[in-house]
């Protein structure tokens, strides 16, 4: 995610745009459609011929996508923002879990300490490379190696994981160190990682429907090659560099949306959830084990840059 201060250095982030990756994937399109306007224009210009449409007509049509395109919009940023909050959700109820198992547990039992710190976190980084391509072993925290043959069996890391820290809270339970209004405590903030995972699955798993995505790249193509046609009568030839911007403004709404509909990737405006794992990490350690983990960053290795 880029880090920025809003309302601050306009032309700062303005500049931003010639590394842009939405600048660089439509600048093609955009010198097609100007191409294009360009071809349309000469022709209307050498052969003296006055186009019939109007360019009321593209006005209309320019509103029905435009509600179109702030749908879509507005559907991308509402799944983003429901991915922040359930990562938000996780940071508030593992804090909370730490917190309530490191004043439950025995005042000596510091290895189920040290087992539930390194359990949360590793659920956190799971969950984190579960809603990318996969968990990697060597990314967890201090597995032994009985552990990691069984995390190497199962297809759904996170989903291990939480039942290992269940299953340790029960032993405890049975073994009489916790109180059933102990585990009375526990239990709703612990249902709440299968809670967070379930929300952020559904989100990474529905995505738009292909159709509603397919039918505004038509009519946004349609639309921008068409616009020559509705706009050479008044304007002549500043048609083309007008062809050239609404294009551009259009399908870059609409590349934009494609990005952050998706909001658990590498992109560099999907959610820092790498940073979020290490902070819980950093929190969860320092309240169960009593002892600070160095804070540190998953920035850098972003897929594309905005």
């Amino acid at each position: 995610m880029i880090i920025y201060e809003p309302n601050k250095n306009w032309f700062r982030d303005i500049w931003n745009l010639t590394t842009s990756w939405t600048i660089r994937k439509i600048i093609n399109g955009v010198l097609l459609v100007g191409v294009l306007a360009t071809v349309i224009c000469s022709v209307f210009y050498h052969f003296d011929i006055v186009p019939l449409l109007n360019s009321s007509i593209f006005s209309l049509l320019g509103i029905v996508l435009s509600i179109l395109l702030v749908f879509r919009t507005t559907t991308a940023y509402d799944r983003w923002w429901e991915g922040r909050k359930q990562w938000g959700d996780l940071v508030n109820n593992t804090r909370t879990l730490a917190v309530i198992l490191h004043a439950c547990l025995p005042k000596t039992d510091d290895a189920s300490r040290m087992y539930f710190a390194r359990q949360i976190s590793n659920f956190c980084i799971a969950l984190r490379d579960h809603l990318r391509k996969g968990v990697k072993r060597e990314e967890l925290i201090d597995v032994p190696a009985e552990e990691g043959e069984a995390l190497g069996r199962v297809q759904h890391v996170p989903n291990y994981i939480a039942y290992l820290i269940y299953d340790r809270m029960q032993t405890i339970y049975k073994a009489g160190a916790l109180t059933e209004a102990d585990m009375i405590n526990l239990k709703p903030h612990h249902q709440s990682l299968f809670d967070v995972l379930g929300a952020c699955e559904r989100i990474k798993k529905t995505p738009i429907p292909f159709s509603y995505s397919v039918y505004i790249k038509v009519f946004i193509s349609l639309y921008g090659l068409m616009l020559p046609f509705g706009l050479y009568k008044d304007f002549g030839f500043y048609t083309i560099p007008l062809t050239m911007f609404i294009f551009f403004a259009m399908i870059g709404l609409e590349l934009m949306a494609q990005e952050i509909e998706d909001p658990f990737g590498l992109d560099c405006n999907d959610l820092p959830t790498g940073d979020i794992a290490l902070t819980i990490r950093k929190n969860v350690f320092e309240i169960l084990e009593n002892r600070s983990v160095k804070e540190t960053t998953s920035g850098g290795i972003y897929s594309k840059v905005f």
